[in-house]
């Protein structure tokens, strides 16, 4: 028998009850490597790492899912538009390294610019299928942040930059956590 067809305003709902803490505790650990690799390696393997960190956030982010709850390969669970929705968002944060590529090959500097400002943009959508601040105050504080620091500490952009996306996923954690306990 086949389970019976919810509304996109269902799925919504149904979304809106999710935890969404792997992908920021993903996020979370793939630019804290990177913060580490600022402060302690070449600046060439530093470039290595923040690539390979930062495009291994939604695998991370699966493997954590399983830890959370959230479960992101889970088969048996109902298919959900905004899921679908969700990882549309992730692609375009993907798609973006075709922007920070071409700059990194003129300035290698630009990299923590590029990656912090365009895989945040994400949230902007996110905060709209959850109907919560949340999604808009990471993408405009770390764009701010991002932006500011890239400009105010040139010599420290692979390690102030990094360490700051960090500090705004922190604050995201909890208020994701609190979400509930507010509405």
């Amino acid at each position: 028998m086949e389970a019976p067809k919810r509304t996109l305003e269902e799925q919504r709902i149904e979304f809106k009850n999710g935890k969404f803490l792997a992908t920021p505790l993903a996020g979370l650990i793939a630019w804290s490597i990177v913060g580490i690799a600022g402060l302690t390696l070449s600046i060439q393997a530093t470039v290595w790492v923040l690539f390979i960190a930062t495009g291994c956030i939604v695998y991370l982010g699966m493997f954590i899912s399983k830890f959370t709850g959230e479960n992101f390969l889970d088969k048996t669970k109902p298919k959900n538009e905004f899921d679908k929705l969700f990882l549309f968002t992730v692609g375009q944060a993907i798609l973006v390294y075709s922007i920070a590529i071409p700059f990194f090959i003129v300035d290698y500097s630009s990299l923590p610019l590029t990656i912090g400002i365009l895989t945040g943009l994400m949230w902007l959508p996110f905060s709209w299928i959850i109907d919560h601040w949340v999604g808009i105050f990471h993408s405009l504080v770390r764009t701010i942040l991002v932006l500011s620091l890239w400009y105010l500490l040139p010599e420290h952009r692979f390690v102030a930059i990094p360490f700051a996306i960090v500090l705004i996923y922190i604050i995201t954690i909890v208020i994701l956590k609190n979400r509930k306990k507010a509405e």
